[in-house]
């Protein structure tokens, strides 16, 4: 065995223990807050049945959200072979609990040794979770419109995404921030602002309108289907929540979890959805059993999945 390889097994081996950890810790301590017996009451609502519901809808999201990988990699003039690349692109899903989206960014090691540099598979990775940004961002504000008050809120936003893809197609913007940034500011910091205005011209190919547009549409039915399956359970449990509202109380508390920066958006990502349902009417003792549920059958199901990938022997990729 390589020395690399050597490394790179000892680093997954503590990543995979750490994910043990706080998934047994955390998710021990949240159940104990609803109370067990609510957790388990709601497992067998639920069911094998519904349980496999909730995991396939889970897999649309991946497998809709691979689809949209392989179009960037392909816009990055990279076409790798599918089975290769969604076992990397799965993997990514193993170490989604490390803090700030940095697990997932392991594809790049993977991409690396089949000729894919680290600014190209980067870009890729901005270019996904910039778009799921954007699609979350469309699927809270189908809820907040049933809200007249949250319509300046929805302006904000979409100003804002608005803006930052204006920014993105700058490319003298850019050269000039990284000519300023090499002149001013010191040295490993300087390296720092190319490195990332890099990654930032790479992904430029994939903001074009139409692939932006397709990038978008594939995001809406990923995390789409994630919110069917938290509708789903909610109704299963007993709930008349309507669709709009599940989908906006699933996203919102995706988006928070995103932008809290924690690993996998532990917490974050709890307390808001927890909170939601509880304005909802949703008393708290089940409004804690459908959190748990919807993360297991989304986070903690990907999370397996990506370890499983992980495991797996490498392919050899065809361009």
């Amino acid at each position: 065995m390589s020395k690399n390889h050597s490394v790179m097994h000892g680093w997954r081996f503590r990543a995979m223990v750490l994910i043990v950890l706080i998934s047994a810790i955390g998710y021990l301590a949240f159940s104990l807050w609803g109370g067990w017996h609510e957790v388990i009451e709601a497992l067998a609502k639920v069911g094998f049945i519904g349980t496999l519901i909730a995991l396939a809808l889970s897999l649309v999201n991946y497998l809709v959200r691979f689809v949209r990988w392989q179009k960037f990699l392909a816009k990055l003039d990279h076409r790798v072979y599918w089975q290769e690349s969604l076992r990397i692109y799965i993997a990514g899903f193993g170490l989604t609990i490390l803090p700030g989206k940095a697990g997932e960014a392991i594809r790049s090691v993977y991409l690396k040794k089949h000729h894919v540099t680290y600014p190209e598979s980067l870009a890729a990775f901005f270019s996904d979770q910039f778009s799921n940004l954007i699609s979350m961002l469309l699927l809270v504000s189908v809820g907040l419109l049933a809200y007249p008050q949250a319509k300046p809120v929805i302006i904000l936003l979409g100003g804002l995404i608005l803006a930052i893809l204006i920014f993105l197609q700058q490319s003298r913007w850019l050269r000039a921030i990284e000519l300023l940034a090499q002149k001013k500011l010191p040295t490993r910091v300087a390296h720092l602002f190319t490195h990332s205005i890099e990654i930032v011209l790479h992904s430029k190919r994939c903001f074009s309108l139409p692939m932006l547009l397709y990038g978008i549409t594939l995001g809406l039915i990923a995390w789409g289907a994630e919110g069917v399956a938290f509708y789903y359970i909610m109704h299963v449990l007993g709930s008349d929540m309507s669709l709009q509202t599940a989908l906006f109380i699933y996203a919102f508390s995706m988006l928070v979890g995103a932008l809290s920066f924690l690993p996998g958006g532990l917490g974050g990502t709890e307390a808001t959805m927890v909170s939601l349902l509880i304005l909802n009417h949703i008393a708290q003792p089940q409004a804690v059993a459908a959190t748990v549920l919807i993360r297991l059958a989304t986070l903690w199901f990907a999370v397996a999945l990506g370890v499983v990938a992980m495991s797996l022997p490498e392919r050899k990729l065809k361009h």
